[in-house]
């Protein structure tokens, strides 16, 4: 496949993925990205003298880059420091009462038990028995395959089996679900959570969902020098395979000829031709006409009622006191219910749940001031009613009472921090209002709803979290793959570019053989 030249659109994980197995199968590659720094919404923000995870915090689903990594000649181990974290996450709520996940699943069911006795214990065993038959139905057939069609997944996994269809419970909320399981309302919030894994409510997402409790007990990891270190390493592997990156390079258009994706424009007006552009980015953006008029109709608008959740994050140096944090932390509202529905009306809630991450936790210097990243659910509407400074400082002491009322006190050093709200996301991500997952994950239909990897214009594929199979730093690593294995697929009969002319005759140089900017 030499002198095919492949175009790839953004170095967020669906990029950097779909790029190493580009390279890997001897395709020239070039990546162009406009941010200084590959890895997408993964990004680090100093802080005094720490560098904050700022972006995704979680790593699971190892499996999808050992893979990855194992396809390019290479090791996942030896490329990165990673740790197995023993326990998961710790939960807590009003009056000092705590709950920690474990790697090991018994010393769950324990904890659950000692928490909320023992018929949530028994609880716990059903949950994860029926969680992990829900990832096993849905492995091959939905994360790991092309985008199907309701048809097409229940073809997949087998007309004659309805009860394997019917278990997979898209026709049931997971608040619903988990109502099967738990009596204590507690533990309703903790797996109610995983809903907002992929921006969504618990109260309308589907008990489909289930599922990342499983693959949370697949392992949780913990990335030596924070997850911008993936990215990095990503980026060296497609490299080593001949991948040219290119960044500070913003695409304003992606060119048609005849119909069909052959060449993009950079914002400095350089054109570089190819024969297949995979497109990276959000896929508001493409539906909003940010990539020009002709790739436009390649994906359908998301209404912004059926955006994702945003959120407001502080990137900090702190000291923390009261109970001992684990790396993540979730600090609970008293009404998930109101706090949803507040969320669902666009406005932020008045108590809301609060996510801490860590950074150097679990070793960490007791009584140290330490990195920390809080972080608060919020609307998606940064484009519409942007939140004014007095709302963001509001939440922020709204967030800190709520640590405080769950028995843990952070006092911020208020001059290293930096606040993110919807409209500092939606800036970085034009189009999306500031959502961070693409399309919700709202009723059974929505997972049908992102787009595959090809699309309604010949030589454009997409991949990134707001394509299939979904958000988050595997499933969006999986959508590049997906994408550049439907793109080899279909390599051998596309026909191959031909150096293009602008005006003036001057000839423009092939995708792999510009010079920097």
């Amino acid at each position: 496949m030499s002198g095919r030249q492949i175009i790839v659109i953004g170095a967020g994980m669906g990029g950097l993925a779909a790029a190493i197995d580009l390279a890997a199968a001897g395709v020239q590659v070039t990546i162009l990205e406009k941010a200084a720094t590959p890895g997408g919404k993964m990004r680090e923000i100093a802080a005094g003298p720490f560098t904050v995870d700022s972006g995704p915090t979680v790593f699971t689903m190892r499996w999808v880059f050992d893979a990855l990594f194992e396809n390019a000649g290479a090791s996942l181990s030896d490329e990165l420091a990673l740790t197995r974290a023993d326990i998961l996450a710790r939960h807590a709520w009003d009056g000092g009462a705590t709950l920690d996940l474990h790697a090991d699943p018994a010393a769950s069911t324990d904890a659950i038990g000692t928490f909320a006795g023992r018929d949530a214990a028994e609880g716990f065993k059903n949950f994860t028995t029926e969680a992990a038959t829900i990832f096993a139905t849905l492995k091959g057939t939905y994360l790991e395959a092309s985008r199907p069609t309701p048809i097409s997944l229940a073809g997949r996994i087998g007309l004659h089996r309805p009860g394997a269809l019917l278990a997979i419970k898209p026709f049931s909320t997971l608040w619903s679900a988990l109502g099967h399981h738990f009596r204590d309302p507690r533990l309703r919030q903790l797996f109610g959570r995983y809903a907002t894994y992929c921006g969504a409510s618990p109260f309308d997402a589907p008990a489909t969902l289930m599922l990342i409790a499983h693959v949370e007990q697949e392992g949780v990891w913990l990335v030596g020098g924070g997850m911008q270190r993936l990215a990095d390493a990503m980026q060296r592997l497609a490299t080593r395979h001949g991948a040219e990156y290119r960044f500070g390079a913003d695409v304003a258009s992606i060119d048609l000829e005849h119909g069909r994706a052959s060449a993009v424009t950079l914002s400095s007006g350089e054109r570089l031709t190819a024969d297949a552009i995979l497109c990276n980015a959000d896929t508001a953006a493409l539906a909003a006409g940010l990539f020009g008029t002709g790739a436009k109709k390649s994906v359908s608008s998301i209404k912004s009622k059926d955006r994702s959740l945003s959120a407001v994050t502080w990137s900090m140096a702190a000291r923390l006191t009261g109970f001992t944090p684990e790396r993540h932390n979730v600090f609970f509202s008293t009404d998930y219910a109101a706090e949803f529905a507040a969320l669902k009306a666009g406005r932020l809630p008045e108590d809301p749940t609060i996510y801490l991450c860590a950074n150097t936790r679990p070793a960490h210097a007791t009584g140290a001031s330490e990195p920390l990243l809080l972080l608060a659910n919020a609307p998606a509407r940064g484009d519409t009613a942007p939140l004014s400074s007095k709302e963001i400082d509001a939440c922020l002491t709204r967030s800190l009472a709520r640590l405080q009322r769950c028995g843990l006190t952070l006092t911020p050093q208020r001059e290293t921090m930096t606040a993110t709200a919807p409209q500092d996301f939606a800036r970085l991500f034009p189009a999306t209002g500031g959502a961070l997952y693409g399309r919700a994950t709202h009723g059974w239909m929505a997972s049908f709803q992102r787009p595959g990897a090809t699309t309604s214009i010949p030589g454009l594929y997409l991949a990134g979290g707001s394509a299939h199979p979904g958000a988050g730093v595997p499933m969006a690593a999986q959508s590049g793959r997906l994408a550049a294995a439907r793109l080899l697929a279909d390599l051998p009969s596309i026909r191959p570019s031909r150096r293009a002319a602008i005006s003036g005759g001057m000839s423009t140089a092939s995708a792999t053989m510009d010079a920097k900017p």
